[in-house]
Formats: C-alpha cells, structure tokens, sequence
C-alpha cells in the first residue's frame, strides 16, 4: 500500500486528491462533508483511508471546489455534483483494476451522494445525512434536538436515581427543565424538501445502501425524525458522536464500510 497525492480537472478547475492504494477491484470514495478537507476531522479520514487500503481497497480522497488545495469557489454540498463525478472518472483512471465504486459521505457529503441519485457509484454508505433547510453544516453549524431526541434524554435521565435525588432537592432549573418538556412535547416537524430531495435522489439508485446512525448525534436524530425509522438500511451505532472518534465507534464504523466493499 501507497499513498498518493495529485490533482485532476473538474470542468475548468483543478481539484486535489490523494489515493491510497490497494489491489481490490472495488473501492472506496470518501466525500468529505462540511468544509473539511480531505484530512478530514482530526485526521480521521486519512486514518481511515489508510486502514481500509490495508484490508485490500483502494481509497480516493479529494477536496471539493473551494475547499483545501482545490481551485474554485466553494458553492456547497447542493452543488458539488460535478466535482463528485469528476472525483469518480479519476479514481477510475488511477486504479483502472476498479469494478465497483463504493461512496461513503458523513454530513452533508451523505447528502450530496442522495442528492446526486448515487450517480456513478455501485453502492453508498451515507453517514448522518444532513437534512436541515437553509443552512449549510459543519463545525459553527450545530443542529438542533429533535423532540424525539430530547423525550429520550429525560427519559433516561429519571432512570438514575441521583437525577431523581437533584430534582426533590431542587438542583434542576425548573424554567429550563419546562422549556425542554414543551419543546419534547411538540410533534416532529415536516420533512423538510432538501430532505424530500434526497429521498427522491435515492429511490432512484439500484446498488446496496447503507444509512449509518450516530445515535448521540444531533445531526442523525434530526435525520431520523424526518426518516422512516424502520427502514431496513438504517445501521445505529450506540452512544456514537458525529465523527465517531471513539476507538469503539471508528471500529464500527470501518467494519460497515468493509462490509460494504466486501458486498
């Protein structure tokens, strides 16, 4: 296994990739989310290129327009089709052995792949789809609780006797204790058309899809109030954080993704 960092051209741009390799005939293309470069948060995804290309696939990483080395301005995951097919002819040409192409997106780069029907790709494995209207995601950009989400918070909170214990002796914040039953008690709000949108982009592709679910993530509980809970492609990773930064979680999260190419 190697790693390689060049450029390609998406129309009149120049983008930056880098693949690690491998002699698998299926690979993996990893769109990055938010405004990350193809790092990824805290390395994460050059870790995770690094270990999928030892199991034996290869791993193509790139920085969409406006973002990192590339060239262009950064219009958004909405508009990022372009540079996503471009990424898929170069990772075909740089590894020719390919067969199959697997993309994996977190965020709002989940987002982009539903939005774009998967075009180009064999399978998809989308991570905390981003589904919330008018407004971009990333690290200023936190999503909001989902009464669900919240329910299930107080919930699990009168399940220990020491939240028990706070609240008689009066250690909770009646106000904002009240604030948080009525947003609980509120029904979900409508799907929202971006969320519609990826729903219609993704009935339309015939490969293998998996939806991954942070379970302590805002973003997935948000996603999943929007969603059919019991859609068969969900997989939920317990007490899992956005990044899946835990050591326990990552490993998760790379055995779905092998699991995947290994389909």
């Amino acid at each position: 296994m190697s790693r390689h960092s060049f450029t390609f051209r998406s129309g009149s741009l120049t983008l930056a990739g880098t693949l690690d390799t491998a002699q698998g005939r299926t690979g993996l293309l990893i769109v990055s989310g938010g405004n990350e470069i193809r790092s990824g948060a805290f390395g994460g995804q050059a870790d995770m290129a690094a270990r999928i290309a030892r199991a034996g696939f290869p791993v193509f990483r790139f920085d969409r327009r406006g973002v990192g080395d590339s060239d262009g301005e950064n219009r958004g995951f909405r508009k990022s089709a372009k540079d996503i097919a471009s990424a898929i002819d170069a990772f075909r040409a740089m590894a020719p052995q390919l067969g199959r192409v697997v993309a994996f997106g977190n965020c709002d780069a989940a987002s982009a792949l539903m939005l774009t029907g998967g075009d180009g790709c064999d399978g998809l494995v989308l991570s905390n789809p981003w589904t919330i209207e008018q407004q971009e995601s990333g690290a200023d950009k936190a999503a909001p609780h989902a009464p669900a989400a919240i329910r299930a918070r107080y919930a699990e909170k009168l399940k220990t006797s020491l939240e028990v214990i706070r609240l008689v002796r009066g250690g909770v914040d009646l106000r904002k204790l009240a604030r948080g039953i009525i947003h609980a008690l509120r029904p979900p709000p409508p799907p929202s058309s971006l969320a519609q949108d990826m729903a219609a982009g993704l009935a339309g592709f015939s490969g293998e899809v998996r939806i991954l679910l942070a379970a302590a993530d805002r973003t997935a509980q948000v996603f999943e109030a929007a969603w059919d809970r019991n859609d068969p492609r969900i997989c939920r990773c317990a007490g899992a954080g956005h990044a899946y930064v835990e050591p326990e979680h990552r490993d998760w999260l790379e055995a779905q993704l092998l699991e995947a190419l290994r389909a």
